[in-house]
């Protein structure tokens, strides 16, 4: 029994290590998805720059998050450190489409597969603020760009059928996606019904327009002026 306490202060040093990795974890993994919501918003608002310089700022988070955890996997595949690095796959693939750049892939984000498909997830909403955003101005092909990538996303979610345990709840964040998607293609067919309509009762407005002015021009008649004298 005269090792025990020995063997207590050896565990009380790696238990002391192990606190303060994951405190510096936590700190880390809040700090990234601070910088990944400033890159989308940054989007958003078409601020090319800011997007730049938080996505940067993201990436540098992401890795040394990754290397500081790299001997502690239980901490790594912990759910505040995988929600950290799905915020971040988010921010990428988000700023990719809407500028209209090549995706990222997870080896390129070096982030698990399971956390890449659910950021990709989380895409499907940013992309229905956005065209939300376009929509409010009338239609345009843009927002029929946006709602493509969503349907594509969801076509591939949906093919991912294994357990929970494997996909870290992928199936319920596809189902969410769903209803996201539907919910736009009704707001942009709404839209661009509405803007149909709009054109039509313009041409016919302009077309009755012309024929009232034709109308008037016909009915006008010269009147001739008699001169009479006294």
């Amino acid at each position: 029994m005269h090792k025990l306490e020995m063997i207590a202060d050896q565990i009380r040093q790696k238990f002391d290590l192990r606190t303060a990795k994951r405190d510096q974890a936590l700190a880390q993994a809040r700090h990234l998805t601070r910088a990944c919501s400033l890159a989308i918003r940054a989007v958003h608002r078409d601020d090319k720059e800011t997007m730049e310089m938080q996505l940067s700022e993201a990436r540098t988070l992401a890795d040394k998050l990754r290397d500081e955890l790299m001997n502690y996997p239980d901490l790594f595949f912990a759910g505040y450190t995988q929600d950290a690095l799905k915020e971040f796959v988010e921010a990428n693939v988000t700023c990719a489409l809407i500028q209209n750049q090549p995706l990222l892939t997870p080896e390129e984000l070096r982030v698990e597969e399971a956390t890449y498909l659910n950021g990709l997830a989380e895409v499907v909403g940013e992309l229905r603020r956005r065209t939300l955003d376009i929509l409010r101005h009338g239609y345009s092909q843009e927002a029929e760009r946006l709602l493509g990538y969503m349907d594509e996303i969801y076509s591939v979610l949906v093919t991912i059928d294994y357990p929970d345990a494997i996909t870290n709840g992928l199936r319920r964040q596809t189902d969410l996606a769903r209803g996201i998607i539907e919910k736009t293609r009704g707001d942009v067919t709404f839209s661009l019904r509405g803007e149909d309509l709009t054109q039509a009762i313009s041409k016919l407005s302009s077309q009755l327009n012309g024929e009232y002015h034709n109308a008037e021009d016909n009915s006008r008649v010269s009147i001739p002026m008699n001169n009479e004298d006294d």
